[in-house]
């Protein structure tokens, strides 16, 4: 019997003589996963108060395709990098990607925005405590955490080019946003940067896991004032 995942790169490898190469390429991580719905919040722990399944690899939102992507579909390899210490569970779990996601995936993923340009700073202030409360009515006491994330201003990104994927974050200042869900946030996307200048995500505009070209799409974000710029992660 043919394996699932194998007969799904088949098809999209096929599909390059069909398509546009450069829309879809199948060589670069998440291509198995093209095609697939958007859907916001998919994975859980199975538990209350998030029963979603663990993992699942027919639906994804923007932070889950990068997760289950880099782990390449097994479920040990997407719980190290869900949760602190590879624990499940939904405190444990890196919510934000600001202070806990880049932080303890720091041995998977290495921060080279300064590479591809002039770098700013967006300092953020993340209120887990507060956000927990306000949104999942959960008491539980832990610290504010402040930190500040390197990002590449929208009038600084040129033609970059990489000869890997990359992640790539996508760096906001909205002050209305802390009055909404308790905390502030400085990173509003994620996907991966290809090296054919692809954009690979999972869109919540075309409710699928997509291919879109990467000049183009960081063009219509700048229009948004706070919309700030982007961050580029490698994978180790």
């Amino acid at each position: 019997m043919i394996n699932k995942k194998y007969l799904i790169f088949l098809i999209c490898f096929v599909s390059l003589f069909f398509t546009n190469a450069r829309a879809h390429s199948c060589e670069y991580i998440g291509c198995e996963y093209l095609g697939a719905k958007y859907v916001l919040n998919p994975l859980g722990e199975e538990f209350a108060p998030d029963t979603d399944p663990l993992i699942r690899e027919d639906a994804f939102d923007c932070v889950t395709f990068v997760e289950t992507s880099m782990a390449a579909g097994d479920e040990k390899s997407l719980k190290n990098i869900r949760y602190k210490n590879g624990k499940v569970g939904f405190l444990n779990r890196n919510h934000f990607i600001e202070t806990d996601w880049l932080k303890n995936n720091s041995n998977l993923i290495k921060n080279v925005t300064s590479s591809f340009g002039k770098t700013k700073i967006r300092k953020v202030t993340i209120d887990k405590e507060n956000w927990l409360k306000k949104i999942h009515k959960i008491v539980f006491i832990t610290p504010i955490v402040k930190t500040e994330l390197e990002y590449i201003p929208y009038s600084e990104i040129k033609n970059i080019k990489t000869d890997k994927s990359l992640i790539v974050v996508f760096v906001m200042d909205n002050p209305k946003i802390h009055a909404k869900i308790g905390t502030d946030l400085a990173i509003s996307h994620i996907g991966f940067l290809l090296p054919n200048g692809i954009l690979r995500h999972a869109s919540s505009d075309k409710n699928i896991v997509t291919d879109v070209d990467f000049v183009k799409y960081i063009n219509a974000r700048k229009k948004n004032k706070k919309n700030l710029g982007i961050a580029l992660y490698e994978i180790k």
